[in-house]
């Protein structure tokens, strides 16, 4: 599954940004809250009151402003005065043996209180979003961008760091990763910068961070700006039950004149209407499969495809304006284009090296998707379809040939998949492979809104060693679309800190009528693939925070853990533990579970071929100097079997690529995925009914991939858990391929 980084990275340090993953086309909302009296510093101030986890219930946009402005300054007095000591440092010739105490120790403290507020309102940027809110982030990104450029541009930090390198013996390997990854985040960073040059570099970096905010907030408003209202019940003719509820309430509610949501869905009659529809993916995606309206289908189309390309939300000046900036910045630090300096920090040596994978599953992949569309093309003419299948027919049709061909629907699988009951599989899953216990902690702390979980990881010890916040169900109101994990707090050992996850999902809530959220079977594989992230970032072993979890990880190998738990659905054994009829309790049936593990190289090489689509264009796009539309005609030329309409302006929300750290590193999805269809297979290997062989490999797995965080070259860590390099034969088999 796709997953993209955060549109604004937030500093868990001043080095690294943090991993939010979410799916494609995902979406800001925001709604208005009552306007609060300005907070000053002087006031009592939630986001200053750290002692472990966030006061969630006190804070309060006004809050933002105050606690980033002072919390800046703090760090540049204490930063001036770590600058004087490692002036000392260098000076003094026998202070090898306390190098990293005296260089690398020191940063993380005085950065610590500025990365937990930071981290906080990034994170209530995207689940509690309101215009109060986003004006006081936006008043105070400009102070973070800048105390990250002076970290990272502090010459003595910098020859400090040079000096640390040149004898590293006193330093473990987790250690020499880190230093490593200093030097060359200050190189990236313009340490090396003079005069103008420096001045200029300063310029870009702020401009940019300011692009990708207007360009996501582009994508927010032109997505929740579009709606469609339908009376007639012939126009919702074919949709399921499940998306009538969806819109039917979103109907009422646009109409509520004060009734509480509860009290309104009462009186909903789902089948009556009248019916909104928005873009949001719940609702884009199930009425393009079953919409039996071509016209209405074809106009929900269009709108989606244009998003943020017109008006006042037109992302189309931004692209071009980013992509310029970030062709000065890499030859500014002398870097051939911006695809090069993307990579300096990934496994992949180069754009060739990339181009040669997506090449290769290009041609592997590109046959079968025509011979898809073909088989498709010729099954609606069966079924009485005359003409050409357009864009918007797709989706309608091959859901048709789906349920011909595998006799069950996404909406069949519905009820077998109650939320208590996946969540419950998957925690026995983890426990059973990984040796964890994870409780229920509801209550201990406080949470952002109140259908928010909050959850205690306890090793085979009974240590307590991490917890997870969990906030399942979409708000378009307020939340952004779409599926992430994300750090509230980091591992230290420093700090004394243990790690604690935000897990973000979008699913359908509970009915009004008492019924509990039913999930989609791909949205039980999303909530999988995020507890992967999760997994990674709370089991992990690396005492230092700067390579703890995710942080220091190659970008194009974290999503090995999440891709990894995906593949446990087609598991037997894992399914009846996560499936239960919400009604009587029984699990998947057989026969409906089989059709699930077949249904999944279903339309394989389209699906692929989609993904390969995305990540080079974006590697195009960040090597060439075309207009990007030129460069989306050529590449959607070679790397789709229905081209783009005239119309389509997918890349002004792209959010990926223009507002996250995503930019010439989208391959970083396939390029994992390699790894984690191969890591899989040492699962398969020894039997996926052998459950004792199972824990044994799961034990490995917990003590290579999930717990060497950026302490180790992936390379290295899939070579311990493996024993050999990936080979990428498990993906092409998985996606029947091979």
């Amino acid at each position: 599954m796709a997953a993209v980084v955060s549109s604004i990275p937030k500093l868990t340090n001043l080095w690294s940004t943090q991993l939010r993953c979410f799916h494609l086309s995902t979406f800001l909302s925001q709604i208005r809250v009552l306007t609060r009296p300005i907070c000053t510093y002087s006031d009592y101030n939630p986001l200053l009151n750290q002692e472990f986890l966030p006061r969630f219930k006190e804070i309060q946009p006004a809050h933002v402003a105050p606690a980033i402005e002072q919390l800046t300054k703090d760090f540049e007095n204490d930063f001036i005065e770590f600058e004087r000591t490692l002036k000392v440092f260098r000076e003094n010739n026998s202070a090898s043996d306390r190098a990293w105490e005296t260089v690398i120790e020191p940063l993380e403290k005085i950065g610590s209180q500025l990365s937990y507020a930071w981290g906080v309102a990034s994170h209530l940027n995207g689940v509690r979003n309101s215009p109060e809110l986003r004006t006081s982030y936006e008043k105070v990104q400009p102070l973070v961008v800048k105390v990250a450029m002076k970290a990272k541009q502090s010459v003595p930090f910098y020859d400090a760091l040079l000096k640390v390198e040149k004898d590293q013996l006193t330093l473990d390997e987790g250690q020499q990763r880190i230093v490593t990854a200093f030097l060359r985040s200050a190189r990236n960073g313009g340490v090396g910068l003079k005069g103008k040059e420096k001045e200029r570099f300063n310029t870009i970096q702020l401009r940019l961070a300011e692009l990708g905010n207007k360009f996501s907030n582009n994508v927010l408003d032109a997505t929740k700006s579009f709606s469609m209202v339908l009376t007639d019940p012939e126009d919702v003719a074919g949709l399921p039950l499940s998306l009538l509820k969806l819109t039917a309430e979103a109907a009422a509610a646009a109409e509520s004149t004060g009734a509480s949501k509860e009290e309104s869905s009462k009186h909903i009659d789902p089948m009556a209407g009248p019916w909104k529809l928005s873009l949001d993916l719940p609702c884009f995606e199930p009425f393009m499969k079953y919409s039996q309206s071509r016209n209405l289908r074809e106009k929900i189309y269009m709108a989606y495809i244009t998003r943020a390309s017109q008006g006042d939300t037109n992302n189309s000046n931004i692209i071009e304006e980013i992509r310029q900036l970030r062709r000065e910045k890499a030859d500014l630090l002398g870097f051939q284009n911006y695809a090069y300096l993307s990579l300096d920090s990934k496994m992949a040596d180069s754009p060739s090296e990339v181009w040669k994978m997506i090449k290769d599953l290009q041609s592997k992949s590109k046959t079968g998707a025509k011979s898809e569309l073909q088989a498709l093309q010729a099954f609606a003419e069966e079924n009485g379809f005359v003409g050409e299948l357009k864009h918007w027919d797709i989706p309608f049709w091959s859901q048709k040939q789906r349920e011909h061909l595998f006799s069950f629907t996404d909406e069949d699988l519905r009820p077998y998949f109650p939320l208590p009951r996946v969540l419950d599989g998957l925690f026995k899953l983890s426990s059973e492979l990984f040796g964890i216990t994870i409780k229920p902690a509801d209550g201990d702390t406080e949470v952002w809104h109140s259908d928010v979980r909050f959850f205690n990881i306890i090793d085979d010890k009974g240590s307590h060693i991490a917890s997870f916040f969990l906030d399942p169900y979409s708000r378009p109101s307020e939340k952004r679309g779409g599926a992430w994990m994300d750090q509230c707090i980091d591992k230290s050992e420093i700090l004394n800190r243990r790690p604690v996850a935000y897990l973000v999902c979008n699913q359908s809530p509970p009915g009004a009528d008492g019924t509990p959220s039913l999930m989609t079977f791909r949205e039980v594989e999303t909530l999988f693939h995020e507890f992967g992230h999760g997994l990674q970032h709370m089991l992990t072993t690396v005492p230092y925070s700067d390579a703890t979890g995710i942080k220091n990880i190659e970008w194009d190998a974290v999503e090995l853990p999440s891709q990894f738990m995906e593949n446990w659905l087609y598991d037997k054994a894992t399914m009846d533990l996560v499936s239960g009829h919400y009604r009587t309790g029984e699990s998947l049936p057989d026969g409906i579970f089989e059709k699930v593990c077949k249904a999944r190289k279903f339309m394989a090489g389209s699906q692929m071929l989609r993904q390969l689509y995305f990540g080079a264009l974006d590697m195009e796009i960040h090597s060439s100097s075309d207009p990007w539309r030129t460069i989306q005609d050529r590449i959607s030329t070679e790397y789709t079997v229905v081209k783009p309409l005239e119309e389509d302006r997918f890349p002004c929300s792209f959010l990926h690529i223009f507002s996250s750290a995503y930019a010439a590193g989208y391959y970083s999805y396939k390029w994992a995925e390699v790894m984690s269809a191969d890591a899989f297979s040492a699962f398969v290997e020894v039997g996926l009914n052998n459950r004792n062989a199972l824990r044994e490999v799961g034990r490995r797995f917990r003590d290579t991939v999930l717990a060497s965080g950026g302490a180790r070259h992936p390379s290295d860590v899939f070579q311990d858990f493996r024993g050999r390099p990936p080979s990428p034969d498990y993906l092409l088999r998985s996606y029947g391929l091979q």
